[in-house]
C-alpha cells in the first residue's frame, strides 16, 4: 500500500491523532518553531503548513499571531477535514488545499497565496525519497520572502540502533499509559506489537538530520541548524537570506 493510500485512511488518521500525546516532548517542539518565528523583526502574515495534517502548527502560529493568513496543504482529505474542524473560528484568513506534494506541481497551485513569511512542516517530508526531500526543500526556498523562515519538526534517522530502541520505549510506554487512564486493557506487548507490525510503517523513508542541513546550506538557507532533538525526533529549518 503506497503512502498516499495509508494516509487517506480515516482509521489511520484516527489512529495517529489519538495517539499524537504520547509523542516525546512534543509541545516543546512547536514551543522551539514559535520561539524561532518569533525572533523575526515583523509578525508573521502569511504561512504555508505543508503537510498540515490537523493543523496543529498553523494553529500554534495563529494562536500568536491571530490576524495571520494560512495555507494548509495535505494530501489526505480526512487530515484536512479534521483542520478545517479545528480551525473554524479562523476561516476567513485560511485556505485548505487537497495537494500531494510528492509531485512539484503543487506549488503552482499555491502560486496565488505566495510568498510566505513562514513555512512549517510536521512529521510529513520524511515520507518522501531522499531526492525528493530535497526538491522540496529548494521548492519551499522559493516560496519564502526575503527573511523567511521554514521550519521542520520530523522524524529523522538516527546512527546509533539504540537511539531508535530508546524512542520506541517511550512511545509504546507512554501509549500504554494513555490507555490505562482511558480504562483500556490492552498490554505493553500488545501495544508493543501494533507498532512494530504497524501498516504505515514502510512509508517512513528516514534522513539523518545532519545531511539534512546540509542540503538546506546548499540551497541558500542562512541560520541552519538543528535547534532540538530527543530520539529520532528533531525540530531544524533555517532562513531565507534578507
Amino acid at each position: 500500500m503506497t503512502t498516499a493510500t495509508i494516509w487517506k485512511l480515516p482509521a489511520i488518521v484516527n489512529r495517529f491523532l489519538s495517539y499524537r500525546v504520547a509523542i516525546p516532548l512534543a509541545q516543546e517542539q512547536i514551543s522551539v518553531m514559535m520561539s524561532i518565528l518569533k525572533m523575526r523583526e515583523q509578525p508573521v502574515e502569511n504561512f504555508l503548513d505543508l503537510g498540515c495534517g490537523d493543523g496543529v502548527l498553523g494553529a500554534a502560529i495563529l494562536g500568536e499571531y491571530p490576524s495571520a493568513h494560512g495555507v494548509f496543504v495535505d494530501f489526505s482529505e480526512s487530515m484536512l477535514e479534521q483542520a478545517r474542524e479545528q480551525l473554524k473560528e479562523y476561516a476567513g484568513q485560511l485556505a485548505f488545499e487537497n495537494l500531494d506534494y510528492g509531485n512539484n506541481a503543487w506549488v503552482n497551485r499555491i502560486q496565488a497565496k505566495v510568498p510566505f513569511d513562514a513555512v512549517v512542516s510536521g512529521y510529513s517530508i520524511h515520507h518522501q525519497p531522499d531526492v525528493r526531500k530535497r526538491e522540496v526543500y529548494t521548492e519551499i526556498y522559493s516560496l519564502l520572502k526575503p527573511g523567511g523562515w521554514f521550519i521542520n519538526i520530523e522524524h529523522v534517522s538516527s546512527a546509533a540502533q539504540l537511539n531508535v530502541e530508546l524512542f520506541e520505549k517511550h512511545y509504546t510506554s507512554a501509549r500504554y499509559a494513555i490507555e490505562k487512564q482511558n480504562g483500556g486493557t490492552r498490554t505493553l506487548e500488545q501495544i508493543v506489537e501494533e507498532y512494530t507490525n504497524r501498516p504505515d510503517k514502510a512509508a517512513n523513508i528516514l534522513a539523518p538530520v545532519e545531511l539534512q542541513c546540509d542540503w538546506l546550506r546548499e540551497i541558500g538557507y542562512e541560520d541552519v541548524d538543528c535547534y532540538m532533538r530527543i530520539y529520532e525526533l528533531a525540530v531544524f529549518g533555517g532562513r531565507k537570506p534578507k
